[in-house]
């Protein structure tokens, strides 16, 4: 089975691909905006970081967002930085959709609506960072 977290694509490969500057992927990698895997010095990006590095080109580019905005857009994903995202669903599909937040990682698909708050606790990076919580105050 292939994992899409897996680092495989070094920053050559990935700035050709994106027709991108290699420096300014690194810049991205700065403002963690992006978090690709190391071998000691050389980074090592996953079909996931290529999705996310897509989605911020088209984020800056098309809806002409700066960094501060794209990263402010991407701390509302709960799944930016999760493994094991499954993707978003299309407008017709019969799961419930955000029309209103575009998929990061499947394009032309929407996020997922959370069926209860329970699911959406779970996914939660503050409650998973939390010493002594006692649940979700949704």
């Amino acid at each position: 089975m292939f994992d899409e977290d897996k680092g495989l694509y070094t920053i050559g490969t990935v700035a050709e691909l994106l027709q991108e500057h290699p420096e300014t992927l690194r810049v991205w990698e700065r403002n963690d905006l992006v978090r690709p895997d190391r071998k000691g010095y050389q980074r090592k990006y996953s079909s996931n970081d290529v999705k996310r590095l897509k989605f911020i080109k088209d984020l800056m580019h098309k809806k002409g967002l700066n960094i501060a905005g794209v990263k402010y857009l991407t701390s509302m994903y709960s799944c930016w930085f999760k493994r094991n995202c499954t993707g978003g669903a299309k407008q017709s599909s019969p799961v419930e959709v955000n029309e209103a937040k575009a998929c990061w990682k499947t394009e032309g698909t929407y996020c997922l609506i959370a069926s209860d708050k329970a699911e959406m606790c779970s996914l939660c990076d503050l409650l998973s960072h939390c010493t002594g919580c006692t649940g979700c105050k949704v």
